[in-house]
């Protein structure tokens, strides 16, 4: 069943969810609204509650009317969970953008699809180039690579452990967007990330490292499993650099498209995986 709703949620992702309404982020908003206060534990009492509901709801579906209900619900957590969004849009607004050398709104555009870790001040043209390309890297990492990962490896509870995660994302988002760093820092956001996302990273990171130039990946990946403080954005995007070393780095078109590519590549290979373990019975 994880084979079967992972393709068809990919397949309504790419064929409509273009903006934010199919988003959990989006929902989740009216929630975050209300929250005053930040800690570590209130973080982690939001993500526990919402898994909790998520395993009750699925809980009472479970063997009724052939299972149909559950998978229904399979598919729609999944497409709440899974997908970029309103983030793809900001990304074709960009390419427009840079196409009609509109400065001011490729710009606007750069700035919201590097939201969470943001650009050096100071930088050039090519240090924005790179950098803009780390952040679409990362963001097939937050918003595909890393929520299929942990719908894949909870099993017949996998879409608990996706609504978790994506809970954790949209919270992070919604601070970096409306709240202070200092607020940030408090709710504990980023150290709970740092830790669920240290083997998803590594994962993709060989991915990386095989379908790109991985010449250097490779001893980089190598490297990076056995440490545990640098943060996981400079990991994966230190892999993807090297994997994209040969790519155009000069031009505002080509240099974004060269990331996006081969985000597409390595979700591809993770489809593939899933459907080698499915056929071999390693998954259900």
């Amino acid at each position: 069943m994880t084979l079967f709703t992972m393709l068809l949620v990919l397949a309504a992702e790419r064929l409509f969810k273009l903006g934010e309404h199919w988003q959990l982020d989006h929902r989740l908003e009216v929630l975050f609204r209300r929250v005053k206060c930040y800690s570590m534990f209130r973080t982690l009492l939001m993500t526990v509650l919402a898994m909790l509901v998520t395993f009750l709801i699925l809980r009472a579906l479970q063997g009724m009317f052939f299972n149909v209900p559950l998978l229904v619900v399979w598919i729609l957590i999944g497409v709440l969970c899974i997908g970029a969004g309103k983030v793809r849009l900001h990304y074709h607004a960009y390419l427009k953008a840079a196409v009609h050398n509109d400065s001011h709104a490729h710009k606007a555009m750069a700035n919201e699809l590097t939201l969470i870790h943001g650009v050096p001040p100071g930088c050039n043209e090519h240090e924005f180039l790179r950098e803009l390309q780390n952040a679409l890297v990362w963001i097939n990492f937050r918003f595909y690579l890393a929520p299929l990962f942990w719908f894949i490896v909870g099993a017949y509870w996998g879409p608990v452990l996706l609504v978790g995660y994506a809970f954790l994302r949209a919270w992070q988002s919604w601070l970096a967007r409306y709240q202070t760093p200092n607020e940030r820092q408090q709710s504990g956001i980023d150290a709970i990330l740092h830790v669920l996302d240290w083997v998803p990273v590594r994962l993709a990171g060989v991915v990386y490292a095989l379908v790109g130039h991985g010449e250097k990946a490779l001893p980089a990946w190598f490297a990076s499993l056995g440490d545990g403080h640098t943060s996981q954005y400079q990991v994966l995007t230190r892999l993807a650099q090297f994997s994209l070393a040969r790519e155009p780095h000069l031009d505002k078109v080509e240099t974004p498209k060269a990331a996006v590519s081969m985000a597409k590549k390595t979700s591809l290979v993770l489809v593939v995986v899933v459907a080698l373990l499915t056929i071999y019975g390693t998954l259900i």
